[in-house]
């Protein structure tokens, strides 16, 4: 079965608008756990506008489940990833201002920057994962990084399937079989719903996570958030 790790930050962000503690974020990520979903997701950004710094450390005593930080690792974000140790980091190189995460890693020319904080990493017994496109270039230049896993990022199968292309998710199928020959574990994030995750899942082989955040706590709005939980480790299955 692939796993669920549920992204919080939307949750920090309904927190935010108001500047007090409701939601508690705590208390949420413990609850999703206890309906059943096997990691939680943060991703701190430098100006903090949902993930706090100080969030990844309150976590670190309330997730019982897998820990993912995804984040650039700028110095600030690798020095909290070492104290906190998560059971995974997530490279992502997002920039200062981005909304949200828009590509992957070009593992060509970042190859010797990656493989240093890497190394970094599995020094300290933390998976290191790296968020990448489905290009099999860069799926072969991920290997030599050291990397764990790859997460696909997952927009452009999500938009096209949104439109009916059902074929869009060769490349993900595609990319994934080569990294699982390769030696590394295949994650997936970003747009993935309760539209379109069983048909991802039983069309990308060796899925071991998925991340999702947006979707499942917008979903949760209208369904519930322990009912959205079961939903999405029943279609996982």
């Amino acid at each position: 079965m692939t796993k669920l790790s549920v992204n919080v930050n939307k949750i920090a962000t309904l927190r935010n608008s108001r500047g007090g503690d409701v939601p508690n974020l705590l208390k949420v990520a413990t609850d999703i756990q206890r309906f059943g979903a096997e990691g939680i997701t943060v991703h701190p950004r430098p100006d903090e506008r949902h993930i706090r710094y100080q969030d990844a450390y309150d976590l670190k005593d309330i997730v019982s489940t897998e820990y993912n930080i995804e984040g650039n690792p700028i110095q600030k974000f690798v020095d909290m990833v070492l104290e906190i140790k998560p059971t995974q980091v997530t490279l992502v190189p997002d920039g200062i201002d981005a909304l949200t995460s828009n590509a992957g890693w070009d593992t060509l020319k970042n190859q010797s920057f990656l493989q240093e904080i890497i190394a970094t990493f599995k020094q300290h017994k933390i998976r290191t994962s790296i968020f990448i496109d489905t290009d099999l270039h860069l799926i072969e230049a991920a290997a030599k990084t050291g990397a764990d896993r790859i997460e696909l990022y997952t927009e452009v199968f999500a938009t096209q399937f949104n439109l009916g292309n059902t074929a869009a998710i060769k490349p993900y199928a595609e990319a994934a079989i080569l990294a699982h020959e390769l030696g590394m574990g295949i994650n997936a994030g970003h747009d993935l719903s309760l539209e379109n995750i069983k048909f991802f899942k039983e069309n990308v082989p060796n899925l071991a996570e998925v991340s999702i955040g947006h979707a499942l706590i917008s979903e949760s709005l209208y369904l519930g958030l322990e009912n959205v939980v079961n939903m999405y480790l029943q279609k996982l299955k």
